[in-house]
């Protein structure tokens, strides 16, 4: 396996997702994450045990298809993106939402 720079791992993960299934999906000690669409899993397992300090068990990636957005009378596309998603280890948590 290739030597993983971990300078370049914060900018492999985008942000969390936050949505009805990505949250359901914290139950399952599954998070959701936005990330680099070249990212592989190995660098996303690394970047993720690096910032959060958590041990990752199983990663999951999807490339969701482009959809078309009118703007005005011009067609455009969402832009793409990569979602990855991580279950940890028993025991293991990731604090998305701090208390103030």
């Amino acid at each position: 396996m290739a030597r993983i720079n971990p300078t370049s791992l914060a900018d492999l993960i985008r942000r969390p997702i936050v949505t009805e299934k990505a949250t359901m999906l914290l139950e399952n000690n599954q998070y959701t994450f936005e990330v680099n669409s070249k990212a592989t899993k190995p660098q996303i397992k690394a970047a993720i045990e690096e910032l959060f300090g958590v041990k990752v068990t199983g990663i999951s990636t999807q490339n969701p298809p482009r959809k078309k957005r009118r703007f005005g009378r011009f067609m455009g596309n969402r832009s793409l993106y990569k979602r990855a998603v991580v279950t940890l280890a028993e025991g293991d948590l990731i604090n998305l939402f701090p208390e103030v």
